[in-house]
């Protein structure tokens, strides 16, 4: 999944009365003597919310790109340069400036809920830009996973957020072009200053990186994914059009995306990779430590140590253990834990017959929870979800499944995307278990419900974190008996193997980088621990050397969200209804979990008599 936020909204539509019914807290009516102040109060900060909207949009333009405004689309943005993280700095510093002269207090409920979001996402976010942080992330603009050079040939694929109606539309994504080929350029200085100050990516994610250059450049110019909508002009486009737009798209990929990629490539396989490191993690990276710190509070919102991410993990590992042994039981399977884990990898039953059987299950799957998400969904979004296959240009390095959020006015659909690389390694008994947390009600739901919620500041609606989006993803996936999924209990081993993979993940991630694991030791524990295939399991720890601590926000976001609703529920008892909870936590956006336990505990109050 891939996403980011910001936005505007007036005062009164974030008091309607249909804002209350989105699980919106409507705040309480001011007395006559004290409206002006609350209302000066909230003027102030919404207007402070559309000035930053804007500002940043200007700053990002990729980011209003997704979310349907097309003002910028001809522009790539920066994201890379110094001029480009000054004006990130200094655009933090005057909006908390600009904050620190609204009166909290003099705002409603709602409004305190909206400031203290965007406080805590700009301090975080000046932190980032750090003198301490940045130097340690900036020198290493590209990996296997999010480097620019996977994410954009997505976007400019025709099956993305880029539109391709329109000759202005052809048009601005040569421009695009453009601006691509001189980041790749960009990327290499700032490797070379890495090099300098000692701080670089491991071998490992330069290969992958390197590998991933090969296969764009062994594509070819018409070949290139950068030239696929090029194959299918609207009907409307004039011939004459067509044929400029063809010679200028395929201009600009052979000279000067593609000697852009030999460039880096040759620059990474030759210079790079010598000064490379060995150890996987951060422990052993100049002020990898420290970083791996800030990582940690990154993605999780919460001020936690490695150790204690460590032990988590190991207590999750162990409980879900157990519940494994049962369902393993259910089934008669004779053997061990370990011989149970084998069976599920290496018998043929369970290997999908051909890609178009696996799409066709998760159709399938897809109508039976259409069918069912209703009863504990008060909301459900307007934006279509659609299924497809990993495209094959980057499913080698991909996650078995993974979420693109549509738009906002549902004009382009949210996607799940499912992998069928080495088809022999996928697995059906985790297909329900998947769709519940990259479509629905997981990812789609979670996104595309703020994203249509027009009540909300556009920060708020587009805007989020880790620990809140991939937590309640993973706790989509624990609604599989509310939902009528899982009877099966190959399934439900499924449901529990995917929760053991997020358990792991915190043994590992923290084993990497702050116990100096290796990347074999990792694999080793994931395959000791569960019934995922190698294949799978490599790509999992590949990913969490790219992208460190990332993958702690899905456990330690979902127990807080479990723990939440048990709290709601013992306290409320027979007044808890879950369709309100549900839309008491997803119908404000992706809030920090400290901010999303507050807004619990006021809802569990204000329910009591």
């Amino acid at each position: 999944m891939r996403v980011h936020l910001f936005i505007a909204a007036s005062a009164a539509a974030l008091v309607s009365a249909s804002a209350t019914a989105n699980g919106i807290e409507a705040p309480v009516a001011p007395n006559v003597a004290a409206a002006p102040t609350q209302a000066e109060a909230s003027a102030a900060l919404h207007a402070l919310f559309k000035e930053s909207d804007e500002d940043n949009l200007r700053r990002n333009p990729i980011e209003a790109l997704f979310r349907g405004d097309m003002r910028y689309a001809d522009q790539l943005g920066d994201n890379i340069s110094d001029a480009y993280f000054d004006a990130e700095r200094a655009a933090g510093e005057k909006d908390l400036a600009a904050l620190g002269r609204i009166d909290r207090a003099a705002l409603s409920p709602t409004d305190q809920l909206a400031y203290d979001i965007f406080k805590w996402q700009t301090e975080l976010a000046l932190r980032s830009l750090s003198a301490e942080i940045l130097p340690l992330t900036v020198v290493r603009p590209i990996d296997h996973f999010t480097g620019l050079h996977v994410f954009y040939p997505d976007l400019a694929s025709g099956q993305s957020a880029a539109p391709y109606k329109t000759v202005k539309d052809y048009q601005d994504s040569i421009s695009r072009h453009h601006r691509y080929a001189w980041f790749i350029d960009a990327a290499i200085e700032r490797f070379r200053q890495g090099m300098k100050s000692g701080v670089v990516q491991p071998k490992l994610v330069v290969r992958n990186v390197t590998d991933q250059l090969d296969l764009q450049l062994a594509q070819g110019v018409e070949g290139s994914t950068l030239y696929a909508p090029l194959k299918a002009f609207p009907a409307d486009i004039p011939a004459a059009d067509q044929a400029r737009l063809r010679a200028e798209t395929a201009a600009v990929i052979r000279d000067e995306i593609h000697p852009a990629y030999q460039r880096l490539r040759d620059f990474l396989a030759k210079e790079y990779l010598p000064a490379a490191r060995e150890g996987v993690g951060l422990v052993h990276m100049k002020g990898g430590p420290a970083l791996y710190s800030f990582l940690i509070e990154e993605n999780t919102t919460l001020k936690l140590s490695a150790d204690d991410v460590h032990k988590l993990g190991l207590s999750e590992v162990a409980r879900i253990h157990r519940e494994m042994e049962t369902v393993k039981n259910q089934t008669g399977f004779k053997g061990n834990l370990q011989d149970f884990f084998e069976f599920l990898r290496t018998d043929g039953k369970f290997r999908p017959a051909s890609k178009e059987a696996l799409r066709d299950e998760y159709y399938a799957i897809g109508k039976r929870v259409d069918a069912r998400v209703g009863t504990i969904f008060s909301t459900l979004p307007k934006t279509r979800l659609e299924i497809r296959p990993v495209p094959e240009y980057r499913e080698k390095n991909d996650a078995g499944g993974s979420y693109m959020q549509g738009a906002p006015d549902g004009s382009r659909p949210g996607v799940f995307y499912y992998n069928t690389y080495d088809l022999p390694s996928r697995s059906t008994w985790g297909q329900e278990t998947l769709y519940l947390h990259e479509g629905a009600p997981g990812h789609h739901f979670q996104i595309s419900l703020a994203q249509e919620n027009e009540a909300l500041p556009n920060f708020m609606r587009f805007g989020g974190n880790t620990a809140y989006a991939e937590g309640w993803a993973l706790y989509a996936e624990t609604l599989w008996d509310e939902l009528g999924m899982e009877t099966d209990p190959y399934q439900r081993f499924g449901g529990l193997n995917d929760e053991m993979l997020r358990a792991m993940r915190l043994v590992v991630d923290s084993g990497i980088h702050a116990k100096g694991w290796t990347r074999d030791q990792a694999i080793k524990y994931m395959l000791d621990n569960s019934s995922m295939g190698r294949t799978d399991a490599t790509s999992e720890v590949e990913r969490y050397i790219a992208m460190p601590g990332q993958a702690l926000a899905y456990k330690i976001g979902q127990l807080k969200i479990l723990e939440l609703r048990a709290r709601a529920e013992k306290a409320l008892g027979a007044k808890f209804d879950l369709k309100e909870f549900h839309a008491q936590v997803l119908m404000t956006g992706a809030l920090p979990l400290n901010i999303l336990e507050q807004k619990i505990a006021r809802w569990i109050a204000s329910k009591r008599p």
